[in-house]
Parts: structure tokens; sequence; C-alpha cells
């Protein structure tokens, strides 16, 4: 069902990015061989979460999603089964971690490739947020400038990690893409919207030597010369790039509940808070606390907390906190 928009906000011919590059190295080996925006979050996954809001949002025309050659099929597979019209595949050429662009770079790349000469909302694939991206559209349609998201992560250390913004109002008066000595916990998340000018912004930065990595550099870099405003937001906000962050997010969309696929078996077995058991899995003897345990896993007389379990997967007798362990792994009596 299509969201009622404010009659004064006129965008047409707004696109999206889905930056969804990246190759997850932090969650290996989960992420080996699997994108980490298809990891299950309640009953969806990180990105399909994003596609949802876009798709709702009729001044949203298209969604690019760009991503690398080696998960290429991985998306094209997925976008073919899903309900959304809106999302084109996008490809960047690299296979390997050592080849990328940094997120500027390719975002250049997509621009030049897809022809892309319109308002444009980019969003980072493993963002999980609690608002409603058209609510930011309609921030950036109101301010009628570049826009980003703002989040208090309330922490100087997790400040550290990520572009920090000082505020007048709403407007963006300092930014500073990870800052050794942070003097607040306000940050950017990867959720950004460039007017069409500003978009062509981004050869000029990169011709005079911008940092191509991480889009806050170009956020500063813009800061400098034209006015940049913040969307600032409460609730939760999840960047997924550890098994940490992930097992976080899962915690904060099941809120204590779990989720047990029809055709899993589970005998003489507890299912703790925030459990996600997909389809096809077995846990017999076992215990199973604050984790995911993928498809066709078989776990047998285990105790299993804070873990994710990879599919096809047989664990017997094992104690495990704060594991990842690969598919197609046996491990038995403590083996």
């Amino acid at each position: 069902m299509k969201k009622d928009l404010p009659k004064d906000v006129d965008l047409d011919g707004m696109k999206a990015v889905v930056l969804a590059g990246g190759y997850a190295t932090r969650l290996w080996p989960i992420t080996k061989h699997r994108p980490k925006m298809f990891l299950p979050v309640g009953d969806t996954t990180v990105i399909d979460r994003i596609f949802e809001d876009l798709e709702a949002d009729n001044r949203v025309e298209e969604v690019y999603v760009s991503t690398n050659e080696r998960f290429a099929g991985e998306f094209r597979e997925h976008l073919d089964d899903s309900q959304f019209e809106k999302p084109t595949l996008s490809v960047e050429d690299t296979t390997d971690e050592d080849e990328k662009f940094g997120v500027m770079g390719a975002l250049a790349q997509l621009v030049e490739r897809e022809d892309v000469d319109d308002d444009l909302v980019v969003i980072a694939g493993d963002n999980l947020i609690s608002f409603d991206v058209s609510e930011f559209v309609d921030f950036f349609a109101e301010k009628d400038a570049p826009a980003i998201a703002a989040y208090d992560v309330g922490s100087y250390e997790r400040a550290k990690s990520y572009g920090l913004v000082e505020l007048d109002g709403d407007e963006v008066i300092d930014f500073q893409e990870k800052p050794d000595d942070p003097n607040s916990t306000l940050v950017s998340i990867a959720c950004y919207a460039y007017p069409r000018e500003v978009v062509h912004d981004i050869d000029t930065y990169l011709s005079e030597d911008g940092n191509p990595d991480e889009p806050g550099w170009f956020v500063q870099w813009l800061q400098d010369r034209q006015s940049v405003h913040a969307y600032t937001f409460e609730g939760a906000w999840f960047d997924i790039g550890t098994p940490e962050s992930y097992l976080d997010a899962v915690a904060w969309t099941l809120d204590g509940e779990r989720i047990v696929a029809d055709d899993a078996t589970v005998e003489n077995s507890t299912i703790g808070e925030n459990v996600h058991v997909l389809p096809g899995a077995e846990i017999t003897n076992s215990n199973v606390e604050n984790s995911v345990i993928f498809s066709d896993a078989t776990l047998r007389d285990c105790d299993i907390r804070d873990s994710i379990i990879d599919e096809d997967t047989v664990l017997e007798s094992i104690d495990f906190s704060g594991a990842l362990v690969g598919a197609h792994t046996t491990i038995e009596n403590g083996g």
C-alpha cells in the first residue's frame, strides 16, 4: 500500500541507492558466501526492511542496489524472488575486499554507469533503523539541501568509529570523520540525501583527492561549502558489521520473543529469548539463548548462547558462548 505523502512535496524523478557492496569480513565465516544484508532479522532481512520503505514512497522512482561481482548472483536471485518492483541491480567491478573502490568511489561509478541525474537518497544496506525512510525524505524535501541522518550512540568510545556531527538547530556546523577525541556522541549514520546538483559534486570531490572510502568525508567536504542539515532520531540504529551488532539487532527486533520455523524440530530443549531457528534445523536436549540457528543445522546436547550457527552444521555435546560456526561444520564431543 502506498503511503499518504505531503501534498506540497515535489521530488519527481528522485532515485535511491542501497549500498550493498561490502564483503563483511568481520562476520566471516557466516558472511563469506552470503551478503550480510540477507541475514535474517525477525521475519525479514536487513535490506528488505529498507526496500519496503523505499517501495512504499512514491517519490522514489527507482532503487539501485550497488553490489560487487562476487555477490551479484545472490542479489539477482533475491530480487527476482521478491515482491519489490523498484530495485535494479547495479554491479561494481570488484570480486575481493582488496579491489574495493570505497563507498564514494563506487557511488561515483554508479552515478556514471546508470546516468543518474536526479535527487538521490543513499542508504547502507546493512543499516537497521527504527525510522521510516519516508520521514527522512520529508525532512530532505523541507530543507531543500543535503541531508544526513544522525543518532546519539551514547558512548564516546563508539563515537570514534563514526562521523561526529555538531549542530546548530538541525544545521550541521561541524563534521569530523572518525575523530580520535570526540566531543559529543551524535554521529552520522549511513543515510544521506543529495540534491541533483550535489550528486554531480561527487566527481569534483574525488578529483580534488577526496577520500573515496567513507561517505562522511564527502559530508565534511560539503559542509565546508554549503548548508547541510541533520535529521536526528531516537529509537534504534544498528550497523550490522559485527556478530555482536547483528545479534543486538536481532534482540531489538524480537524484543524477548523467539521465532522457530514450522518445519524446525525442537525436542526436549529450551529455546530462550531472542532466538531465531530457521527451517529444517533440529535441536535436541539443548538450551539456546540469544542466538540464530540457520537452516538444517543440528544441535544435540548443546548449550548455545550469543552465537550464530550456520546452515548444515552439526554440533554435539558443545557449550558455546559468543561463537560463529561456519556452514557444513561438524563438532562433536568437544572435538
